[in-house]
């Protein structure tokens, strides 16, 4: 029997093979992108163009509300940034990290009807090598990417850090849980999350290893705002239990929203999807 080398050994282990489970349901997915963006003789303001593909849902006014622009990571990508103003009187700003399949351009229409329906501004961005965004979906660049919209967010609209509710969907709680394990903020919302990239792929992992991706379970506990978790019982992409299983280890965590019956991608469609966020932003912030 030939013994492996060190090296090869490392590589077996450190470097393993992606396995098609982790690749079919944690690839990034970025779409064609569904918008452009226009910049002017002056090079500050930017014109948002969407597609039909963005499946826009209002006016044109409505639209002239979104501003748009592009701000540099520290990695060097160029990403594209929305703040999406729905209300004058907006108490909070959310910092909306998306999901995996999608882009600003097609979540323009939800950011309107969700931050005007529980009175809060929204602003998003797209990851790297999604939308208008320059460079590669990586890991790595998911965190520089919501280190940049925060910045974005702070110094261009002087928002302060408690009047900022991290919000992540799906891969978006990845940028959401690493941001918010070092910056304290008013709350963090974490929709449909995962514990890491191994639990996905294969259920009965129990530890973190070297290899591991998005390790949310790691850095959920270093959380100190307080934190809102919101998962469909019938979740097909990513399990239940990864929900309660990061619930468990929050330091502050508020009364968590099980869907009955919700899958990964229609939790919102549910009425006390809307009814859970519209009190804990009028209610529950304002008293903790």
């Amino acid at each position: 029997m030939n013994h492996l080398s060190l090296s090869e050994l490392c590589c077996l282990f450190c470097c393993p093979p992606c396995p098609s489970k982790i690749a079919s349901k944690l690839a990034f997915l970025p779409p064609e992108p569904t918008y452009t963006l226009m910049c002017d003789e002056s090079g500050s303001r930017w014109t948002l163009h969407l597609s039909e593909r963005a499946d826009w849902q209002y006016s044109v006014r409505e639209k002239d509300a979104i501003e748009c622009f592009m701000t540099r990571t520290t990695r060097g990508n160029r990403i594209a940034c929305m703040f999406v103003r729905c209300s004058p009187n907006a108490r909070y700003t959310l910092l909306f990290s998306h999901g995996n399949a999608v882009d600003l351009g097609q979540m323009s229409s939800f950011y309107i009807g969700l931050g005007s329906r529980i009175n809060c501004n929204v602003f998003s961005y797209d990851y790297s090598g999604y939308g208008a965004s320059s460079g590669k979906p990586s890991e790595k660049n998911l965190y520089a990417d919501v280190d940049a919209a925060w910045q974005a967010l702070r110094t261009r609209y002087g928002i302060r850090p408690e009047n900022v509710i991290v919000y992540g969907q799906s891969i978006g709680t990845v940028p959401s849980v690493d941001l918010a394990s070092r910056y304290e903020s008013a709350a963090v919302v974490l929709h449909s999350p995962l514990t890491s990239g191994m639990r996905v792929a294969f259920p009965d992992t129990k530890k973190t290893y070297c290899f591991d991706a998005f390790p949310n379970i790691d850095k959920i506990s270093k959380v100190t705002s307080p934190v809102l978790l919101i998962h469909g019982t019938e979740d097909e992409v990513i399990d239940f239990s990864h929900g309660l299983a990061l619930y468990e280890r929050c330091q502050r965590p508020v009364e968590p929203l099980w869907v009955e019956g919700a899958g990964h991608n229609d939790v919102e469609l549910y009425g006390q999807y809307l009814e859970r966020l519209k009190q804990f932003v009028a209610h529950e912030l304002v008293s903790l």
